[in-house]
């Protein structure tokens, strides 16, 4: 039986800056928009972790049947390592997206956007079938495409349509930005799971582009969003303030382009999550001051 440290490491709290980034930004947006909304925003973010968790332990399970996991480099997976049966790490999975639901509901009905509930199930169904399912859209490479939808545009603007009403350009350009450096933490993980992957057949994005495109597109989507923010600050100069998150990116990017592999690479998702969530705590300051 799996002990509370070990359920702790499988919902993969490195992850969380995933959950809590968007809702930052989008919070900003709707401050800079003139709506400050603490029940939305908190609700917003009771849907984003409990998601994050459930698809932690959605891919668990899902990996640890098929025997993805079962020589692995990164943490310890519950149902990979045979600390805890598959059904129960099932039930845990559906619990979280049930948690998910009930939030995501509460928070449609307090913002009257009641057609984000299709967009809530929409997520839900990603989340599973990412690794779940006969044909995993995860294992044919297209996870990056689903983060970015989802802990991007999807996160955002649904975070800033629930407190503020609408949406605006600025706003839109975060999400984009928002996705990406999501984006980055999917591909580092990927980046040093490329040996293991493409000994069980795992096709991720970074299979396919191989080792030295997978450390470009890294690079790519960490140091985006701030190239996105110099272009928009023509328009809103206050989103300058997102350069001070950039210092955080030097350690990750330095080790990826420095050639690390496997173990070497386990820090690169801290980092790119602590990233992640500096350059969010910036952004949404710069949005909110408009």
């Amino acid at each position: 039986m799996a002990t509370t440290a070990e359920w702790i490491e499988g919902a993969r709290p490195r992850t969380l800056p995933t959950a809590i980034s968007p809702v930052l930004v989008g919070t900003g947006a709707a401050i800079g928009a003139g709506a400050v909304a603490p029940r939305p925003a908190l609700l917003a973010l009771v849907v984003a972790v409990a998601m994050v968790v459930g698809v932690n332990f959605a891919n668990d399970y899902s990996d640890g049947i098929r025997g993805t996991d079962d020589d692995r480099v990164g943490p310890q997976r519950l149902v990979g390592s045979r600390a805890a049966d598959p059904a129960t790490v099932r039930t845990a999975a559906f619990a979280c997206f049930g948690i998910a639901a009930v939030a995501g509901i509460a928070l449609t009905a307090v913002s009257g956007q009641w057609w984000l509930i299709a967009v809530g199930a929409l997520c839900i169904v990603g989340a599973w079938f990412y690794t779940g399912g006969a044909r995993p859209y995860g294992y044919a490479g297209l996870g990056e495409v689903a983060v970015f939808v989802f802990f991007g545009p999807v996160a955002v603007l649904g975070t800033t349509l629930t407190q503020a009403g609408s949406v605006d350009a600025a706003t839109v350009g975060a999400s984009v930005a928002a996705g990406l450096l999501t984006c980055a933490v999917l591909v580092a993980n990927n980046l040093r799971d490329i040996p293991g992957d493409r000994v069980v057949g795992k096709r991720t994005l970074a299979v396919r582009l191989g080792d030295r495109g997978t450390r470009g597109l890294y690079v790519l989507t960490a140091l985006g969003p701030f190239v996105l923010a110099l272009g928009a600050a023509f328009d809103r100069p206050g989103l300058l303030v997102t350069l001070l998150a950039l210092p955080a990116a030097l350690r990750p990017v330095r080790t990826v382009l420095g050639g690390a592999r496997g173990p070497e690479l386990i820090p690169v998702l801290r980092d790119t999550g602590l990233l992640l969530l500096a350059w969010a705590v910036a952004i949404a300051i710069g949005l909110a001051i408009g």
